[in-house]
């Protein structure tokens, strides 16, 4: 992209990230952002920053941040670059959770780890992996319970990586 998704404008909000979290506070107690270092943001919001103890930035430390800071059963995670997966999308989500560790949505194109629910239960799992710097969400698949549920429309998961991309969405 050449900038950072987080900061760019989107849906008349000044910034990507803000426009997440208005779409998604009517529907949850708190919404966090998972960040390095909340440095970057000129706003104010709820956020949880990666854990000093890992050097590397990767979802797995976002992951263990955010059970680590909020002591909580489940975790819904979105990226902040897929701004048309909406509350409606969580909520199949959230309905197939279950007694599974996770509910990870699966797009016609594969797999979407961050459009997940997951379960504290995990944390040993990610915690391993990262010690290991096995970020690769397949290696978490094979560890632990997980149910993949299918969307149909593609679109849900626009993922905005390059300025083309944005460009696109803001159409």
């Amino acid at each position: 992209m050449g900038k950072d998704k987080a900061l760019l404008p989107f849906g008349g909000f000044e910034t990507l990230t803000q426009f997440q979290l208005a779409k998604f506070h009517p529907h949850f107690q708190k919404v966090y952002v998972g960040c390095k270092s909340k440095t970057k943001f000129d706003f104010e919001a709820n956020f949880i920053e990666d854990l000093k103890e890992y050097e590397d930035s990767a979802p797995h430390v976002g992951l263990i941040s955010t059970f680590e800071t909020l002591k909580t059963d489940k975790i819904f995670v979105l990226s902040v670059d897929v701004p048309f997966f909406d509350i409606t999308h969580f909520e199949k989500l959230y309905a197939h959770l279950d007694d599974h560790e996770a509910v990870v949505a699966k797009s016609p194109k594969g797999k979407q780890p961050l459009c997940a629910i997951y379960r504290s239960s995990i944390l040993t799992s990610l915690k391993e992996l990262t010690h290991e710097k096995k970020y690769r969400f397949a290696y978490l698949f094979e560890k632990i319970d997980i149910k993949f549920v299918t969307f149909d429309d593609e679109k849900n998961f626009t993922n905005l990586n390059t300025p083309e991309d944005y460009k696109k969405a803001m159409l």
